[in-house]
Protein backbone atom coordinates (compact mmCIF):
# COMPACT_ATOMS: atom_id res chain seq x y z
CA UNK A 1 0.00 0.00 0.00
CA UNK A 2 3.06 2.38 0.86
CA UNK A 3 4.37 1.79 -2.81
CA UNK A 4 1.36 2.30 -4.31
CA UNK A 5 0.66 5.81 -2.21
CA UNK A 6 4.47 6.96 -3.49
CA UNK A 7 3.53 6.12 -6.90
CA UNK A 8 0.59 7.80 -6.63
CA UNK A 9 1.95 11.14 -4.89
CA UNK A 10 5.15 11.10 -7.43
CA UNK A 11 2.49 11.22 -10.68
CA UNK A 12 0.55 13.61 -8.85
CA UNK A 13 3.56 15.93 -8.23
CA UNK A 14 4.66 15.23 -11.90
CA UNK A 15 1.29 16.05 -13.67
CA UNK A 16 -0.63 19.00 -11.20
CA UNK A 17 2.36 21.63 -10.77
CA UNK A 18 2.58 21.34 -14.54
CA UNK A 19 0.40 24.42 -15.41
CA UNK A 20 1.87 26.06 -12.15
CA UNK A 21 5.27 25.55 -12.78
CA UNK A 22 5.13 27.02 -16.15
CA UNK A 23 2.89 29.99 -14.58
CA UNK A 24 5.41 30.57 -12.24
CA UNK A 25 8.15 30.66 -15.18
CA UNK A 26 6.26 33.05 -16.60
CA UNK A 27 5.94 35.14 -13.27
CA UNK A 28 9.68 34.70 -12.50
CA UNK A 29 10.61 35.80 -15.92
CA UNK A 30 8.40 39.04 -15.62
CA UNK A 31 10.40 40.84 -12.85
CA UNK A 32 13.65 40.39 -14.72
CA UNK A 33 12.49 41.43 -17.84
CA UNK A 34 11.51 44.78 -16.41
CA UNK A 35 15.04 45.47 -14.51
CA UNK A 36 17.13 44.28 -17.97
CA UNK A 37 14.97 46.80 -19.70
CA UNK A 38 15.64 49.34 -17.24
CA UNK A 39 19.47 48.72 -17.05
CA UNK A 40 19.75 48.55 -20.71
CA UNK A 41 18.14 51.91 -21.03
CA UNK A 42 20.38 53.39 -18.18
CA UNK A 43 23.12 52.10 -20.08
CA UNK A 44 22.29 53.54 -23.79
CA UNK A 45 24.73 55.49 -25.41
CA UNK A 46 22.24 57.86 -26.31
CA UNK A 47 22.33 59.35 -23.10
CA UNK A 48 24.74 62.63 -22.64
CA UNK A 49 28.36 61.99 -21.26
CA UNK A 50 28.16 64.50 -18.91
CA UNK A 51 25.16 62.82 -17.00
CA UNK A 52 26.33 59.70 -16.34
CA UNK A 53 28.78 60.29 -13.93
CA UNK A 54 25.37 61.68 -11.72
CA UNK A 55 24.23 58.03 -11.75
CA UNK A 56 25.84 57.78 -8.26
CA UNK A 57 23.62 60.21 -6.66
CA UNK A 58 20.69 59.61 -8.59
CA UNK A 59 20.74 55.94 -8.47
CA UNK A 60 18.29 55.76 -11.96
CA UNK A 61 17.71 51.98 -12.08
CA UNK A 62 16.70 51.78 -8.60
CA UNK A 63 14.60 54.43 -8.33
CA UNK A 64 12.50 53.04 -11.65
CA UNK A 65 12.63 49.63 -10.22
CA UNK A 66 11.34 50.71 -6.68
CA UNK A 67 8.33 52.93 -8.56
CA UNK A 68 7.36 49.82 -10.54
CA UNK A 69 8.39 51.25 -13.93
CA UNK A 70 7.86 48.78 -16.52
CA UNK A 71 8.60 48.82 -20.45
CA UNK A 72 5.51 49.18 -21.61
CA UNK A 73 4.06 51.15 -19.50
CA UNK A 74 2.29 54.83 -20.18
CA UNK A 75 4.81 57.15 -18.60
CA UNK A 76 4.71 61.06 -17.55
CA UNK A 77 7.80 62.75 -16.71
CA UNK A 78 6.91 66.34 -15.24
CA UNK A 79 8.97 68.85 -15.51
CA UNK A 80 12.13 67.29 -17.35
CA UNK A 81 14.03 69.86 -17.18
CA UNK A 82 17.03 69.57 -19.15
CA UNK A 83 15.81 65.74 -19.76
CA UNK A 84 18.35 63.89 -17.52
CA UNK A 85 15.86 61.12 -17.29
CA UNK A 86 14.35 61.72 -20.22
CA UNK A 87 17.02 59.92 -21.84
CA UNK A 88 16.58 57.01 -19.70
CA UNK A 89 12.75 57.20 -19.86
CA UNK A 90 12.50 57.27 -24.08
CA UNK A 91 14.79 54.44 -25.05
CA UNK A 92 13.08 52.48 -21.95
CA UNK A 93 9.57 53.28 -23.60
CA UNK A 94 11.05 52.97 -26.92
CA UNK A 95 12.37 49.25 -26.12
CA UNK A 96 9.30 47.87 -24.91
CA UNK A 97 6.63 49.59 -26.72
CA UNK A 98 5.43 51.91 -23.77
CA UNK A 99 4.47 56.06 -24.23
CA UNK A 100 6.54 58.45 -22.42
CA UNK A 101 4.95 62.34 -21.85
CA UNK A 102 7.04 64.74 -21.06
CA UNK A 103 4.58 67.20 -19.54
CA UNK A 104 5.69 71.17 -18.32
CA UNK A 105 4.68 74.71 -18.53
CA UNK A 106 4.02 75.17 -22.02
CA UNK A 107 7.11 76.18 -24.75
CA UNK A 108 9.22 77.11 -22.78
CA UNK A 109 9.02 74.17 -20.32
CA UNK A 110 9.96 72.14 -23.00
CA UNK A 111 12.52 73.51 -24.80
CA UNK A 112 15.19 71.08 -23.98
CA UNK A 113 13.13 68.18 -25.16
CA UNK A 114 12.26 69.64 -28.81
CA UNK A 115 15.85 70.26 -29.29
CA UNK A 116 16.75 66.23 -28.19
CA UNK A 117 13.86 65.42 -30.63
CA UNK A 118 15.01 67.60 -33.20
CA UNK A 119 18.60 66.56 -32.71
CA UNK A 120 17.81 62.74 -32.30
CA UNK A 121 14.36 61.54 -33.64
CA UNK A 122 15.17 57.99 -33.48
CA UNK A 123 15.30 58.12 -29.58
CA UNK A 124 13.33 61.21 -28.69
CA UNK A 125 10.21 61.33 -31.66
CA UNK A 126 7.55 59.22 -30.21
CA UNK A 127 8.10 61.53 -26.88
CA UNK A 128 4.35 63.44 -26.22
CA UNK A 129 4.35 66.82 -25.00
CA UNK A 130 2.22 68.17 -22.99
CA UNK A 131 1.66 70.97 -20.91
CA UNK A 132 1.63 70.57 -16.55
CA UNK A 133 -0.02 71.71 -14.84
CA UNK A 134 -2.56 72.32 -17.78
CA UNK A 135 -3.97 75.89 -18.37
CA UNK A 136 -5.49 74.93 -21.79
CA UNK A 137 -2.55 76.64 -23.83
CA UNK A 138 -1.49 73.15 -25.13
CA UNK A 139 -2.10 69.50 -24.95
CA UNK A 140 -2.68 67.76 -21.21
CA UNK A 141 -2.47 64.25 -20.40
CA UNK A 142 -5.02 62.54 -20.83
CA UNK A 143 -7.19 61.65 -17.71
CA UNK A 144 -7.14 57.64 -16.68
CA UNK A 145 -4.10 57.21 -19.18
CA UNK A 146 -1.00 56.83 -17.36
CA UNK A 147 0.23 53.96 -15.48
CA UNK A 148 2.97 55.61 -13.59
CA UNK A 149 3.88 59.87 -13.01
CA UNK A 150 6.87 60.49 -12.13
CA UNK A 151 8.54 63.92 -10.66
CA UNK A 152 11.87 64.26 -9.92
CA UNK A 153 12.84 67.55 -7.43
CA UNK A 154 10.17 69.76 -8.85
CA UNK A 155 7.54 69.99 -5.79
CA UNK A 156 9.59 72.93 -4.22
CA UNK A 157 9.19 74.53 -7.28
CA UNK A 158 5.13 74.25 -7.93
CA UNK A 159 5.30 75.23 -3.99
CA UNK A 160 7.30 78.14 -4.38
CA UNK A 161 7.79 78.97 -7.68
CA UNK A 162 6.02 82.45 -7.56
CA UNK A 163 2.61 81.22 -6.61
CA UNK A 164 1.58 78.02 -4.85
CA UNK A 165 0.31 75.38 -7.92
CA UNK A 166 1.52 72.44 -5.35
CA UNK A 167 -2.06 71.41 -4.26
CA UNK A 168 -3.51 72.10 -8.34
CA UNK A 169 -0.27 70.10 -9.54
CA UNK A 170 -0.97 67.24 -7.69
CA UNK A 171 -4.94 67.52 -7.81
CA UNK A 172 -4.54 67.22 -11.88
CA UNK A 173 -1.55 64.05 -11.46
CA UNK A 174 -4.52 62.08 -9.23
CA UNK A 175 -6.86 62.80 -12.82
CA UNK A 176 -4.02 61.85 -15.37
CA UNK A 177 -3.27 58.01 -13.75
CA UNK A 178 -5.17 55.47 -14.16
CA UNK A 179 -7.09 53.75 -10.99
CA UNK A 180 -4.69 51.79 -9.50
CA UNK A 181 -1.24 53.54 -10.86
CA UNK A 182 1.79 55.09 -9.39
CA UNK A 183 3.17 58.54 -8.48
CA UNK A 184 6.97 58.64 -7.90
CA UNK A 185 8.50 61.62 -5.67
CA UNK A 186 11.99 62.07 -5.66
CA UNK A 187 12.67 65.99 -3.52
CA UNK A 188 15.58 67.44 -1.47
CA UNK A 189 14.55 67.03 1.86
CA UNK A 190 14.57 69.00 5.10
CA UNK A 191 14.11 67.27 8.66
CA UNK A 192 11.30 67.27 9.99
CA UNK A 193 12.67 68.87 13.17
CA UNK A 194 13.68 71.71 10.94
CA UNK A 195 11.81 75.34 10.56
CA UNK A 196 9.09 74.66 7.94
CA UNK A 197 9.96 78.36 6.83
CA UNK A 198 13.07 76.94 5.87
CA UNK A 199 11.39 75.55 2.84
CA UNK A 200 10.46 78.87 0.94
CA UNK A 201 14.17 79.73 0.25
CA UNK A 202 16.06 76.27 0.74
CA UNK A 203 14.81 74.14 -1.99
CA UNK A 204 14.40 71.39 0.44
CA UNK A 205 10.68 70.08 1.71
CA UNK A 206 9.61 68.14 4.64
CA UNK A 207 8.06 64.66 4.25
CA UNK A 208 5.31 65.74 5.76
CA UNK A 209 3.99 68.38 3.67
CA UNK A 210 4.78 65.80 0.27
CA UNK A 211 2.19 63.35 2.20
CA UNK A 212 0.22 66.03 2.88
CA UNK A 213 -0.10 67.42 -0.65
CA UNK A 214 -0.58 63.97 -2.22
CA UNK A 215 -2.81 62.83 0.38
CA UNK A 216 -5.20 65.99 0.33
CA UNK A 217 -5.63 64.96 -4.07
CA UNK A 218 -6.58 61.30 -3.05
CA UNK A 219 -3.15 59.35 -3.18
CA UNK A 220 -2.26 57.02 -0.26
CA UNK A 221 1.76 56.94 0.43
CA UNK A 222 2.62 52.99 -0.60
CA UNK A 223 6.04 53.43 0.09
CA UNK A 224 9.22 55.18 0.94
CA UNK A 225 13.07 54.26 -0.15
CA UNK A 226 16.18 55.55 1.37
CA UNK A 227 17.84 55.01 -2.40
CA UNK A 228 18.19 58.54 -2.84
CA UNK A 229 19.64 59.46 0.77
CA UNK A 230 22.34 61.67 1.36
CA UNK A 231 23.86 61.48 5.11
CA UNK A 232 26.78 64.45 4.64
CA UNK A 233 24.46 66.45 3.62
CA UNK A 234 23.90 69.17 5.77
CA UNK A 235 20.67 71.22 4.70
CA UNK A 236 21.95 74.92 6.56
CA UNK A 237 23.86 76.36 3.56
CA UNK A 238 22.74 80.18 2.90
CA UNK A 239 22.10 79.56 -0.57
CA UNK A 240 19.87 76.87 -0.32
CA UNK A 241 20.06 72.99 -2.05
CA UNK A 242 21.60 74.91 -4.93
CA UNK A 243 24.79 75.75 -3.04
CA UNK A 244 25.47 71.59 -3.81
CA UNK A 245 26.73 70.03 -6.98
CA UNK A 246 25.24 70.14 -9.78
CA UNK A 247 24.58 73.97 -9.43
CA UNK A 248 27.33 74.77 -7.17
CA UNK A 249 25.99 78.52 -6.55
CA UNK A 250 29.23 79.50 -4.78
CA UNK A 251 31.28 78.85 -7.83
CA UNK A 252 34.91 78.16 -6.77
CA UNK A 253 34.08 78.83 -2.73
CA UNK A 254 34.35 76.08 -0.70
CA UNK A 255 33.99 74.17 -4.00
CA UNK A 256 36.03 70.85 -3.19
CA UNK A 257 33.96 70.93 0.13
CA UNK A 258 30.77 70.60 -1.79
CA UNK A 259 32.24 68.49 -4.25
CA UNK A 260 33.14 65.97 -1.52
CA UNK A 261 29.00 65.98 -0.10
CA UNK A 262 27.33 65.23 -3.66
CA UNK A 263 24.63 65.95 -4.36
CA UNK A 264 21.47 66.60 -2.06
CA UNK A 265 19.87 64.28 0.69
CA UNK A 266 16.40 63.36 -1.37
CA UNK A 267 13.53 61.45 -0.08
CA UNK A 268 11.57 59.10 -2.71
CA UNK A 269 8.27 58.48 -1.92
CA UNK A 270 5.41 56.25 -3.58
CA UNK A 271 2.11 57.18 -3.78
CA UNK A 272 -0.70 55.04 -5.50
CA UNK A 273 -4.13 55.94 -6.59
CA UNK A 274 -6.41 53.98 -5.11
CA UNK A 275 -7.88 50.99 -7.43
CA UNK A 276 -11.89 52.14 -6.41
Amino acid sequence: MRSILLVASAAALIAVPATAMQHDAHAGHAAPKSSDAIAAAVAAPTRTPTNTPRDQYRHPAETLAFFGVKPGDTVVELWPGGGWYTEILAPLAKAGGGTLYAAAPWERGLNKIKEKQAADAGTYGAVKLAEFPATGAGAKVPDGSADVVLTFRNVHNWRFGGSDKAADAFRQIFAMLKPGGTLGVVEHRLNEGDDSAKEEKSGYMKKSSIVAFAEAAGFKLAGESEINANPKDTKDYPKGVWTLPPNLTEGETDRAKYVAIGESDRMTLKFVKPAS
